[in-house]
């Protein structure tokens, strides 16, 4: 059970405006590795709306590297592992979308072209609503809505949570 979970903040309501990344490293179904941290977006650019949901504000960014300056650092966690999001859609057009804007190639990652998603797989058994928060409220996972390394280390213990049933019905 090894894997990386991941999330991210934006700015603005276009994709490669990522301002904040929280990765998760799972091996062998334990966490052994966090990450976050802050990235100035395209001309330190927010938009009201997305400041009222992940209250990261232009000062806190503005003296942080831009995406393609921490990209090397994210390339080394990332690399060839199996990824999951809570929102990979989201999450993932994030990804691939920022890396567009900076001149980056997703495809040297060597990840899957669709990450495992905890909101897709907690809908199938049901849940309503599956959101993270309640996903993880249900589960008692403690949870900072919106700042991406708590979102990621939900996310992947929703997912351990899952593979481990999954585990016990085989």
């Amino acid at each position: 059970m090894d894997f990386i979970a991941i999330d991210f903040e934006t700015a603005t309501g276009h994709p490669h405006s990522a301002c904040a990344v929280g990765i998760v490293t799972v091996q062998q179904g334990i966490i052994t590795d966090e990450y976050y941290t802050l990235i100035q977006p395209p001309d330190n650019e927010y938009w009201y709306r997305n400041i009222m949901v992940h209250g990261i504000k232009p000062v806190q960014t503005l003296d942080m590297p831009m995406f393609d300056d921490l990209y090397p650092e994210i390339h080394k966690r990332l690399y060839g592992g199996t990824i999951v999001a809570h929102n990979e859609v989201f999450d993932r057009n994030v990804l691939k979308k920022t890396m567009r804007w900076y001149g980056l190639y997703y495809d040297e990652l060597e990840i899957a072209d669709r990450w495992e998603c905890t909101c897709r797989i907690y809908r199938a058994k049901g849940y309503k609503p599956a959101n993270l928060k309640a996903c993880s409220d249900r589960h008692g996972i403690e949870l900072n809505h919106h700042e991406a390394l708590s979102d990621a280390r939900a996310c992947a213990k929703l997912y351990i949570l899952h593979q481990r049933q999954v585990k016990l019905m085989l």
